[in-house]
């Protein structure tokens, strides 16, 4: 758990650090930040997004956990925590501001909330830092990360506020939960779960970009259900291998 505070902690620097900059620049300068943010996120989730080894339970994966994370909702509910996060800890005036990348109404707290909690939690250094944190008290890779989130910290405060800062508590609550039930789910976790989990997190990590950038505006949330049917593909693979070499 130790190396996972390390994590909140950088997060939350890194958070104060953007903020405090962005106060002093000027609205021209905070669009050129936010689009190198959304360049940046992108090249990140194609990096992670071509790990993929079955591009087929990729698709599916995304197209059926969007629809289920539509229907529940998620996107609405982790917003909901943004809002009430903002209005219980910030000591300002509850804003709900129309920008180009929250839409209409929508508080910029919440989202960025949102969005940098997706992006501190898919990428396979979470889970592979994690295992090893649990299993071997090894803390390398997740101390690498707490580096590596750091600054895309300052670049997504500086980009979208302090909500970021907030998403430390989702690294808490997600690698440390990780970390602590490890040494029970390791069996199951192969290297190529791992690929196929960083390759839908990158996925992730792409609508993100192009929320950032006023492309489209994506509920990214809603199709975080895909990271676990993508498990279930995984899990199953040998049964959907021997069925297809039956029908063949």
């Amino acid at each position: 758990m130790f190396a996972t505070i390390v994590n909140c902690v950088a997060i939350i620097a890194g958070s104060l650090v953007g903020v405090l900059f962005s106060r002093k620049i000027s609205d021209t300068l905070s669009d050129i930040i936010s689009s190198a943010a959304g360049i940046i996120t992108l090249i990140l989730g194609m990096q992670m997004a071509f790990k993929t080894v079955n591009v087929i339970y990729l698709a599916l994966s995304l197209i059926v956990g969007g629809i289920l994370g539509s229907w529940w909702d998620i996107d609405g509910k982790i917003l909901a925590i943004g809002r009430f996060l903002e209005r219980r800890f910030v000591a300002v005036p509850k804003r709900a501001v129309e920008t180009a990348d929250a839409g209409k109404g929508q508080s910029r707290f919440a989202y960025a909330f949102l969005n940098s909690s997706v992006l501190f939690c898919v990428g396979a250094m979470a889970i592979v830092g994690s295992f090893k944190a649990g299993t071997e008290k090894d803390f390398t890779m997740l101390y690498t990360k707490s580096v590596l989130d750091g600054f895309m910290a300052i670049v997504f405060s500086a980009a979208m506020g302090l909500g970021t800062a907030f998403s430390a508590l989702s690294i808490l609550v997600y690698q440390g939960l990780l970390t602590v039930v490890s040494t029970l789910i390791k069996p199951w976790v192969s290297e190529r779960m791992i690929a196929e989990l960083t390759g839908i997190g990158g996925a992730l990590v792409i609508m993100i970009g192009i929320n950032l950038l006023n492309l489209k505006k994506l509920k990214t949330a809603n199709y975080l259900p895909g990271l676990v049917i993508i498990v279930l593909f995984v899990l199953s693979d040998p049964w959907i291998a021997s069925i297809a070499q039956h029908l063949v």
